[in-house]
């Protein structure tokens, strides 16, 4: 007999036990029930000998419960999000649950679409980093009661739970250094336009500007996703600027990554000819040949918390009070800053 077409019937009737007896110790509840230990051996062992899997689909829909969660990331290429991916998949096998994992591409409508999917899929539950510009969809996702945590990303208008980090204090702790070393003309390299990380990195580079009584050349804030061709493209212009800066703050890992590219096809170096501090740590980021200073976030923890949140929503039955929750950052200083005691490098010809 094929596998799967093995049956609870097919082994009561194999055994001469009863379907719910089968079932009851199957399903792990044999003392509940007062099963005799020879009973429940004959029936696990026939189980293995006709290698029997259970439906569950089927038994998702009894139990009105898939043990799926559904994880909507906006770029997997992306170290940040793929790191996180990992800590969240982890963390949900351990408490029982598979994840559905879609990359929305930075795409609302794709992102809406994969909303349905997963919805359609009959999923426990959803994680999503959203892309972070429209919050429509995500409230009428909201309104029918799915249990919901954003992560990364949110929406302050938007009454759903969310784990993020302190996005605001990192950007302010990465600029005040370039600062107090000296640096008066520091570009910041943004990500895409109004979404919260953006909005709150953005505003701690402005506020770090202004703590020092220095005014904001808005000429200096470019960019407009936070991926690695954003990062190249802006860092090129900047570097022809008239009165280009002698730091630049990248919103992104990726951002940074495009940016050490222009750099070094400029023939300049970091620190020596420009400084620089990335928003985001990777493995990667101390083994640059240059490496890193840069604005860490706790990936871990940040996956970890997102899905105790979601499920503690599932198992309770019950929508969490919105909240959010921020988490620190740190400031890990290598070698890519160095004082600034010029009043500048020259444009690039």
């Amino acid at each position: 007999m094929k596998s799967s077409n093995v049956t609870l019937k097919s082994i009561a009737e194999r055994l001469d036990v009863s379907v719910t007896t089968v079932s009851r110790v199957l399903n792990g509840k044999s003392d509940r029930y007062r099963i005799s230990k020879e009973t429940q051996e004959l029936i696990n062992t026939a189980a293995k000998e006709l290698s029997y899997s259970p439906n569950q689909l089927a038994r998702g829909l009894r139990l009105k419960r898939t043990n799926t969660i559904g994880y909507i990331i906006p770029d997997i290429s992306n170290p940040f999000f793929s790191s996180i991916a990992k800590n969240v998949e982890k963390s949900a096998r351990k408490l029982g649950y598979s994840i559905l994992l879609c990359d929305s591409e930075e795409d609302t409508k794709i992102e809406e679409n994969l909303l349905q999917l997963m919805i359609d899929r009959k999923v426990d539950g959803l994680i999503i980093s959203p892309v972070g510009i429209e919050v429509n969809h995500l409230r009428r996702i909201a309104q029918k009661n799915i249990p919901i945590v954003l992560l990364d990303r949110y929406f302050p208008e938007l009454n759903l739970p969310f784990v993020t980090s302190d996005n605001y204090k990192g950007a302010l702790e990465a600029v005040n250094m370039l600062i107090e070393h000296g640096h008066r003309r520091i570009a910041c390299i943004q990500g895409l336009v109004n979404t919260s990380p953006n909005n709150d990195r953005v505003r701690g580079y402005i506020d770090a500007h202004k703590t020092h009584e220095l005014s904001v050349d808005r000429k200096l804030i470019v960019g407009d996703s936070f991926g690695e061709e954003n990062g190249y493209i802006e860092t090129k212009l900047l570097l022809k600027q008239d009165d280009p800066p002698t730091a630049l703050f990248a919103v992104s890992n990726l951002i940074s990554l495009g940016a050490i590219r222009a750099i070094s096809e400029e023939g300049l170096k970091i620190p020596d000819d420009i400084s620089m501090v990335s928003f985001d740590d990777q493995p990667y980021s101390r083994f640059l040949s240059t490496p890193m200073t840069t604005v860490s976030q706790q990936n871990s923890q940040i996956g970890q918390i997102a899905i105790k949140l979601l499920i503690d929503q599932i198992e309770s039955n019950r929508q969490l009070e919105p909240k959010g929750i921020f988490l620190p950052t740190k400031l890990i200083s290598r070698d890519s800053v160095k004082r600034n005691i010029n009043l500048g490098i020259k444009a690039i010809g």
